[in-house]
């Protein structure tokens, strides 16, 4: 490899970390210097530089800006309306007494879907709190299950932001993603869970002296390992869920003789899983239409009969259709329009950075391209002997350590492998599943989920390392054999 272009690369890549820890501004921006700068060490025309930035921003955002903002609006609207607690108490006693581990992992992965980790932990800690209350031990399990399963989601499954702008980054269908994503998290789920079950005790009795007090009252948790399944059932903790939740300050003043609002889980999940099943149909239906045709991707139209399913499928058109029927099913009547309005606001501020992240990585992978730089790395990489997933996944574990946000992380390693795919043989599907498994890698000290999670469940130093960086972790170590799987088995049917 040209030793100018890889200094313009390592370089490149090195701002984005020390402009994330080290001054005042963030991400977006360390993404745009990181390009000029890649360009200008390259030997790129100053005009070119800022032209490449903003083709790639353009393109990037024209194919997944809009379902980002969507996909954050429903998480809103599930998080506000009570929905979310619906769902989980549902879990509960679907799993039934002594599973509560197993329950509260798929909780989480089930709710970071459409719910940003940090909110989504707030939201449903509570709930690990009123189980430990109810037994009398096992807060660290309950707590480390449902941080563990909202990471899994996080990473792996649209409309979670990160996976769908790598996606729109890597040119990968949202359907593939969604439906290898849920595969991911099946496989992942068990990994979690055990996890949570073996540290959980270890470190329960580190629990802080005043979180110990808050969850279980006068009763204190035991200092000796004890199964979390002993104890009362998944009622008593429906019931003490609601006394912690407050209704009319949450929608709003309820007007004299308007009924109480209470969401099923039926009808909380419906904005969640129709979109879903709108988006793997629409990539169903694609692939047996290309196939009767004998069409390939790049060059397919759909067919009559498949054309209102690839519309509705369209991503932008299932989300919709998913925040109509959020706001129109779980919301109540009597909710003021201003209120509404406000939630939706708030959900497109929230939107906003993850959008101008996702553009300009979108950027600094068309400076990769215009440079040479792309083909240069894919050269050098197709001369090792190694898996090629094994670049962009070490990509994003390198830049999630140095800087701690995963979602920047899988942005860059998105935008870094965006223009060696075709080159080095690497399937779009198993490039967006290695940048967000890479990504997942030792969530510490310079990550805000990192002490969301350890200061709701009270652990510090150690303990806290052990609890959170350590399950992270072994999520990580745990994705490298699916990620072998996945890329043979779509080198074998390619």
């Amino acid at each position: 490899m040209d030793p100018i272009l890889l200094v313009a690369l390592l370089v490149g890549i090195a701002l984005i970390v020390v402009i994330v820890l080290k001054t005042r501004l963030d991400a977006f921006s360390g993404l745009l210097i990181a390009s000029v700068v890649i360009g200008l060490i390259a030997g790129q025309d100053l005009p070119a530089i800022v032209g490449s930035i903003k083709e790639g921003f353009g393109s990037t955002l024209a194919s997944i800006g809009i379902v980002i903002g969507l996909g954050v609006a429903i998480g809103k609207i599930l998080e506000v309306s009570g929905a979310a607690q619906a769902i989980a108490v549902a879990f509960l006693r679907l799993f039934g007494k002594g599973r509560e581990p197993w329950a509260m992992t798929s909780i989480g992965a089930l709710i970071s879907i459409p719910v940003f980790c940090d909110s989504g932990y707030v939201i449903m800690n509570p709930l690990a709190r009123a189980i430990a209350r109810v037994k009398k031990y096992g807060y660290a399990t309950l707590g480390i299950a449902l941080a563990g399963g909202m990471v899994i989601t996080h990473h792996f499954v649209p409309p979670t932001p990160g996976p769908l702008g790598v996606a729109g980054i890597l040119g990968a269908s949202v359907g593939s993603v969604i439906l290898v994503g849920l595969v991911f998290t099946l496989l992942m789920i068990p990994v979690v869970t055990v996890y949570a079950k073996w540290i959980g005790p270890r470190v329960e009795h580190l629990v802080s002296e005043e979180i110990q007090e808050t969850v279980y009252g006068d009763v204190r948790a035991e200092r000796t390992p004890a199964s979390v399944g002993a104890g009362s059932g998944s009622e008593d903790v429906a019931v003490d869920l609601e006394s912690l939740t407050s209704e009319d300050t949450r929608l709003g003043e309820r007007p004299e003789g308007a009924k109480p609002h209470r969401v099923g889980p039926a009808i909380g999940l419906l904005p969640l899983v129709v979109p879903i099943v709108l988006i793997v149909l629409n990539t169903v239906v694609s692939a047996i239409d290309m196939e009767n045709r004998g069409m390939l991707p790049a060059d397919y139209e759909p067919s009559a009969w498949a054309g209102p399913f690839v519309f509705i499928g369209d991503p932008v058109i299932a989300l919709l259709i998913g925040l109509v029927l959020a706001v129109y099913l779980l919301l109540p009547r009597w909710t003021p329009r201003k209120r509404s309005h406000k939630w939706l606001g708030d959900a497109a501020a929230d939107a906003g950075l993850i959008l101008l992240i996702t553009g300009a990585g979108g950027g600094l992978g068309q400076v990769l391209r215009d440079t040479g730089i792309g083909d240069e790395l894919a050269q050098a990489i197709g001369g090792l002997p190694l898996p090629s997933f094994l670049l962009p996944f070490l990509i994003a574990s390198i830049v999630r350590i140095a800087q701690g946000s995963g979602t920047v992380s899988m942005i860059t390693a998105a935008s870094v492998t965006a223009p060696v795919m075709a080159t080095i043989g690497l399937d779009p599907l198993v490039a967006v599943m290695a940048c967000v498994a890479g990504a997942m890698v030792c969530s510490y000290f310079n990550d805000s989920y990192f002490w969301v999670v350890t200061r709701f469940m009270g652990l510090e130093g150690t303990a806290a390392l052990k609890a959170h960086s350590g399950m992270t972790t072994v999520m990580w170590a745990a994705s490298i054999p699916m990620l072998f799987v996945l890329s043979l088995v779509l080198g074998a049917s390619g």
